[in-house]
């Protein structure tokens, strides 16, 4: 068993014992009905009933003490960033100054109605430019017509993050002609582009929309075909940080050991990103009395009230999670899950808040708002302009995003049976891998993905996920 914390009044069982399934949670001593029982050092919800030292606590006798809508007080425990070190990789510059970790071509469509006209696009200039070019993609999805108010600006803002994205050195802007979301509207949001990189093309508007597609990006590939990498500081470099199909040893693994690289990566003065909304509740008091100043706080305490109103509004109690597979897996309540979820986030000071649909302006650790989806989440991370997102999961899950997603697995068995989806194994750590050598193995993995040394798994099967938050009317 691990008893993770010393104020815990439960540990983690490692291997199944008798009724107790490898992960769950077995009791240190008598907890009585009402009190809290406390994992991680915080408390991750009230028994229901009297629970006996050595017995099984999981939803028959434990419940989520999370709840609506709260005041909070801003009361900073600010350790510190750490201290600040030199460091380099190669990558790609960019006229803005900012630096890409691929020279891909993305096809980006204003409205669904053409997405298989973009795939058909993409199969084609593959075969003809694939040598100018780290590969073509097609950016699919439902969205851009047939949607009012803030469901309409989200389509726009998120496919405007990932026109913009450095990892893209060029783009085709792929629309049909009568949707809400005109190419006229959304040259709008893309603010300075260079027309020699973007391009635009209108499906209703010419003869053969494929056959002009393919043409147009082979004007963009031989505009892209000479750039170089470069040494590029690693202040440059975002890192996303998510997770998805968690277990128990999701806090115990994988998730610190992101917060490891979160740290690292700011220390040489980049950024983090940490998103799920929803999976912060529980544990926001941790993350606010982070943040760097009383603004920041306030922004903090705006996106989780304002999430906990979305759920209310919709008849949905705010802590309808763990899902069923992290129940299965030993992850009994939304603030256990919470308490894991955050530690992606190191121990690094908050420097931003970016509502959903922003990009990263300032270095550090940043909070994004967002749900918990992994493909909405990660879609969002890449949006916001993270080069690549690290994913840990102890259940297992092929899923990749538009930018190079690293896939790390909590235990070492899933690494064994799933290392088609496996990037790296974090446990490790629990047969005695030290956590600064795991670190480092990692770090040089993250290294190599950044200057296209390594490619992920997810990149390998060609697994690209895209979607957009919703929740308004659609016409």
């Amino acid at each position: 068993m691990i008893k993770i914390n010393e104020l815990d009044n439960v540990a983690v069982v490692l291997e199944k014992s008798g009724i107790i399934a490898h992960g769950h949670k077995v009791a240190l001593n008598d907890i009585k009905k009402g009190e809290k029982v406390i994992k991680y050092g915080f408390p991750i919800g009230t028994a229901t009933v009297n629970i006996k030292a050595g017995e099984h606590v999981h939803t028959q006798n434990l419940i989520s003490a999370v709840s609506s809508e709260n005041e909070y007080n801003y009361t900073p425990e600010l350790a510190g960033n750490p201290t600040k070190r030199a460091g380099s990789f190669l990558g790609y510059p960019r006229e803005d100054g900012r630096v890409g970790i691929r020279n891909e071509i993305w096809i980006i469509n204003t409205v669904g109605c053409v997405n298989k006209a973009a795939e058909k696009i993409a199969l084609t200039a593959n075969e003809l430019y694939k040598d100018k070019t780290d590969g073509i993609f097609a950016v699919t999805h439902p969205y851009g017509c047939s949607q009012l108010g803030v469901d309409h600006e989200n389509t726009q803002k998120i496919l405007a993050g990932i026109a913009r994205h450095p990892n893209a050195a060029g783009v085709l802007i792929l629309g049909l002609g009568c949707e809400n979301n005109t190419i006229c509207d959304f040259k709008k949001q893309l603010e300075n582009y260079n027309p020699k990189r973007v391009r635009f093309l209108t499906a209703q508007s010419c003869e053969d929309e494929v056959a002009e597609g393919v043409k147009l990006i082979g004007e963009i590939a031989e505009t892209i075909k000479s750039d170089k990498r470069e040494i590029i500081k690693l202040d440059k470099l975002i890192i996303g940080l998510k997770c998805g199909g968690s277990d128990a040893f999701s806090g115990i693994t994988a998730n610190p050991l992101a917060g490891r690289i979160s740290d690292r990566i700011i220390s040489y003065g980049g950024t983090a990103v940490l998103t799920e909304t929803p999976e912060m509740f529980g544990a926001e008091t941790i993350l606010m009395n982070r943040c760097e100043n009383e603004n920041i706080f306030n922004k903090t305490v705006s996106i989780i009230n304002n999430f906990k109103r979305y759920f209310t509004s919709h008849g949905q109690e705010v802590y309808e999670n763990p899902s069923p597979g992290n129940k299965d897996g030993g992850i009994t309540t939304l603030e256990e899950k919470s308490l894991g979820c955050v530690q992606k986030g190191g121990a690094g000071i908050i420097t931003d808040v970016l509502n959903y649909g922003g990009r990263v302006v300032k270095s550090g650790l940043n909070l994004l708002d967002g749900p918990g989806n992994d493909i909405v989440s990660t879609t969002a991370m890449t949006a916001a302009g993270c080069h690549l997102i690290l994913f840990t999961t102890g259940r297992g899950t092929p899923l990749g995003a538009l930018a190079p997603t690293i896939k790390i697995s909590t235990n070492s068995d899933l690494a064994i049976r799933k290392s088609n989806w496996t990037d790296y194994d974090a446990g490790k750590l629990l047969s005695g891998t030290g956590a600064e050598k795991a670190e480092n193995e990692l770090w040089d993995l993250i290294i190599a993905v950044a200057e296209g040394r390594t490619r992920t798994r997810s990149e390998v099967n060609g697994y690209r996920e895209f979607a957009i938050f919703k929740n308004g009317v659609t016409l």
